[in-house]
């Protein structure tokens, strides 16, 4: 009976290995362009054998020696390509686009019932990926399109949409694109937003120590870094003479700006060839500061499209990869102008004249933009993986589409699919240096803290270890990073991202760039503003100040702080003080400022400020009375002259008064100048202040601001949460 038991143990543990099998998958590439964002998903797939079977199919310009017979390549990547297939139809026309299509069709079929794939994976939308999908759609084969739901602007569009509306599954790059294939009653369930697939490739490889001697073998060994252009112009379909023209007046202006410069011959779409022939027509391969070339190994020319000192042309590398190295980009004509794009991008869409495409090099040639990661953050591989191993292939075939009403992304339940969009929140205080992960809906979903170093040095290598390791947990936690947002004490230019003074607690702080070197650190867009300013912008998204349109936040804490929203924007002033509430004068002949001057609102009711009239109560014996709790040892806090006025010290709670009633004038004053319709408290000290400042204002103010709202803010990290939602506000409104 026991060696039955076994053999029926045995014989359930077989059925479930075979119910477990390994997904068949077919990888099909047709072009040097999309082999990039494949290559990293078939390394992937390649070293998960347990889980899958790779087959790799390659077609198209792949296998034609003007476009560089780039299928060695991927046999150089220790690929085993499954089949070949000659699908091209010379001609570079509109007919050979079609024929090219049709041989396609016709060779497709018995590749696809030779191989058998559970899925294949198609990416974007080249003619030849039509091809692939309808085929493969006809069959019943389960299709995964990478990079759908896109918007570029040709025809392009409308091949990338038709391919989406015959794949099952999607793998998009961004918020927006995943948005529009929802639109398109595409099954929410089935949409992974993964980010691009080359992004895990380019941002490993970015910093290679030899790319100087990659530079140097494409160009030549007296080019510098940062001193050539790549460029790159396809043609675009829609209008084959219009771009032939702006190929050529590219051309003509990369010929008069004189600088060394790398150009990659065109796709093969129909125009290409007409393209070539303006080329050879003006010399550029003999040229002296022209290097023209068919290939380049995408590690190698990551290297040389991030020290670029500028690309040009029209291709989407200079939208999308250029955008993670901060390459400034002239993007020319309409091939990419609906596209999602960084700070780097300059369009010329109407490029009709060589002085216009001049006028951009010289603006844009030499530039370094704050990286973007719109596309991706690294991590696109093992989204996609975790993605095709939840495909049940026991699932019904058959498309099913999600018709309006369309459903609200955030209210699903999806449990493989969506990550929280969230922030990287940085807080440099006096004393403590604070990182953390803020979600949008404005949730710390983890938090770090170290004492803040006293230098520059120590403080820089904090800031970026703590990023990092918040980087990293960020993954495990299902969140997506889209950017770093920095508040910090003292007087900060947020266009620059530069702290231009700062306050005697931060030591070593003044004229610091904070935004580079942490972008080129994180491959992430970096914000920067006055920890005042951010307590308002934490309000505006996340507190009393939602939907009110004029409102004005005062920190009441260490020091006395705060912001100015007006018509829902925060107010800077023209030499970034605006805002500088603590330092608001409330008496010729006030006590004594950190500023230097007197009678300030910071004097009479900062922590400081409080702190300082209780050691003077305590050094005259008159804070102590009885039944107050102090030890012998413990420094004297404005806490301590707090809990004295409650316990009916009439000395402490003459201090508190005048405070308050400094603290109500001040407020008074900035209701007469900005006329808000609220005033939030924030900071340790906001909930004793809030009703004497009220009552001060109510008997002072003038009569028609009498009724205004003070009130205590219920956000208890403002700093944290108004860093976060610069990030989070741009990164999610960001129009182009």
């Amino acid at each position: 009976m026991q060696r039955n038991k076994e053999k029926k143990s045995m014989e359930k543990m077989g059925e479930s290995n075979q119910c477990k099998r390994k997904l068949r998958v077919c990888v099909a590439t047709c072009n040097r362009a999309d082999y990039s964002k494949l290559a990293p998903i078939m390394s992937g797939i390649k070293s998960h054998p347990e889980d899958f079977e790779l087959e790799v199919v390659v077609l198209g310009s792949h296998l034609i020696d003007d476009y560089g017979n780039t299928f060695r390549m991927i046999e150089q990547d220790d690929f085993d390509i499954g089949s070949k297939l000659h699908t091209i139809v010379r001609g570079e026309d509109e007919a050979a686009m079609v024929e090219s299509v049709g041989l396609a069709l016709v060779k497709l079929p018995d590749v696809i019932q030779r191989l058998k794939p559970d899925i294949l994976v198609v990416h974007g939308d080249r003619f030849d990926a039509l091809a692939l999908a309808t085929a493969a759609a006809l069959m019943n084969i389960r299709i995964l399109h990478l990079e759908g739901g896109e918007v570029s602007g040709t025809i392009d569009d409308s091949i990338r949409h038709a391919i989406s509306k015959l794949a099952h599954y999607h793998a998009c790059c961004t918020r927006m694109a995943e948005q529009h294939l929802i639109a398109m009653c595409e099954d929410h369930s089935r949409i992974l937003l993964a980010g691009c697939p080359s992004y895990d490739k380019l941002l490993l490889s970015h910093h290679r120590e030899d790319y100087m001697d990659i530079i140097k073998s494409w160009l030549d060994d007296k080019v510098q870094e940062g001193d050539y252009i790549v460029a790159l112009q396809h043609p675009v379909t829609t209008n084959i003479q219009h771009s032939v023209k702006i190929y050529g007046l590219m051309l003509d202006a990369l010929i008069s700006f004189n600088k060394k410069t790398l150009i990659l011959f065109p796709n093969i779409d129909a125009g290409s060839k007409e393209m070539v022939r303006v080329m050879r027509r003006k010399g550029i391969e003999q040229h002296p500061n022209f290097r023209a070339v068919k290939h380049i190994p995408f590690e190698q020319f990551i290297q040389l499209v991030s020290h670029a000192g500028c690309m040009i042309g029209n291709s989407s590398c200079g939208v999308r990869e250029a955008g993670a190295f901060g390459t400034p980009v002239i993007n020319l004509g309409t091939r990419q102008t609906g596209r999602e794009t960084g700070e780097n991008v300059l369009h010329v869409r109407d490029a009709d004249t060589h002085n216009k495409i001049y006028h951009a090099l010289e603006l844009q040639f030499g530039k370094r933009y704050p990286c973007s990661k719109i596309y991706g953050d690294g991590n696109a591989v093992p989204r996609i993986l975790k993605f095709l191993r939840s495909i049940d292939l026991d699932e019904p075939l058959q498309k099913t589409f999600c018709f309006p009403p369309v459903k609200d992304p955030i209210s699903q339940d999806i449990d493989h699919i969506l990550e929280t969009q969230s922030a990287l929140a940085v807080d440099l205080g006096g004393t403590n240096l604070r990182v953390a992960i803020v979600c949008m809906r404005g949730t710390i979903v983890k938090k770090y803290s170290q004492p803040n170093p006293k230098t520059f040095e120590a403080r820089m290598e904090l800031i970026l270890k703590m990023c990092n390791d918040a980087m990293r947990d960020a993954v495990g936690l299902n969140c997506r990073i889209l950017g770093v947002g920095v508040s910090t004490g003292g007087r900060v230019n947020p266009q620059d991202g530069v702290v231009l003074h700062s306050t005697k607690l931060i030591q070593e702080w003044s004229s610091v760039d904070l935004r580079t070197p942490i972008s080129d650190a994180l491959h992430l867009p970096v914000w920067v503003d006055n920890d005042g300013n951010c307590a308002a912008l934490a309000e505006r998204k996340f507190g009393h100040g939602k939907g009110v349109e004029n409102f004005v936040t005062v920190i009441t804490g260490t020091g006395i702080g705060g912001g100015i929203i007006h018509h829902n924007e925060l107010v800077h002033g023209s030499t970034f003080c605006a805002a500088e509430l603590g330092h608001i004068m409330v008496s010729l002949e006030g006590p004594e400022c950190m500023c230097g001057s007197r009678g300030c609102i910071e004097a009479y009711a900062s922590g400081m400020a409080l702190q300082r009239e209780a050691k003077k109560l305590h050094d005259e014996d008159l804070l102590k009375v009885e039944g107050m709790d102090m030890k012998l040892s413990e420094p004297i806090t404005a806490a301590h002259l707090i809990s004295a006025a409650k316990m009916g010290n009439s000395k402490a709670d003459a201090v508190l008064t005048k405070a308050a009633t400094a603290l109500g004038v001040g407020i008074i004053n900035i209701l007469h100048i900005v006329n808000p319709s609220q005033v939030i408290l924030s900071g340790v000290l906001a909930s004793y202040y809030q009703a004497p400042v009220q009552h001060v204002i109510s008997q002072r103010a003038l009569f028609s601001v009498q009724n205004i709202k003070v009130v205590t803010s219920d956000l208890e990290e403002p700093a944290l949460l108004g860093a976060a939602s610069m990030v989070l506000d741009y990164a999610t409104r960001r129009i182009y």
